[in-house]
């Protein structure tokens, strides 16, 4: 049983590249991504203030709607696929999903009716924090991926 907790977020400046995925091709997508804006925050003197991201655009399907980057401290200057964005405030509910990014589809599904039984209404996107680093924890059973999930 996941624990869900209501919060209140303040807005937050995101630096992302935002394209369209097949759902085989997410974790490349993610590697390249996060790369590359990591590439051109630090160009701009820039550094993250936060975990790496990635927000969903709308529910997944075989193709996901997809933007991965970092939070920011100020916006930044769109170059090349990296462009600036920002994550909404208000109330959003969150979770911790611990293990392999391949089981998150539970979570959600615990998530989704965990917000239904509060009578809330998931906003279209919502997005991942990811707390953990594959290459320095490389068992996937100890990851942990926070979930946002605005309320509409």
């Amino acid at each position: 049983m996941i624990q869900c907790e209501i919060v209140e977020l303040q807005p937050q400046a995101i630096a992302v590249v935002h394209e369209q995925v097949p759902m085989t091709a997410l974790a490349s997508f993610f590697a390249r991504a996060f790369h590359a804006v990591m590439s051109a925050i630090g160009a701009q003197g820039v550094l993250p203030a936060g975990p790496p991201l990635g927000c969903y655009l709308g529910m997944p399907t075989d193709t996901v709607d997809v933007a991965a980057g970092f939070p920011v401290g100020r916006p930044i200057t769109a170059v090349g696929d990296v462009t600036p964005m920002q994550l909404p405030g208000g109330r959003a509910v969150t979770t911790v999903h611990v293990g392999p990014f391949d089981t998150l589809t539970q979570t959600y599904a615990e998530l989704a009716a965990w917000m239904a039984a509060q009578g809330l209404q998931p906003a279209e996107m919502m997005w991942e924090v990811y707390l953990s680093d594959p290459q320095n924890q490389p068992d996937p059973a100890t990851w942990r991926t926070q979930i946002m999930w605005p309320v509409a």
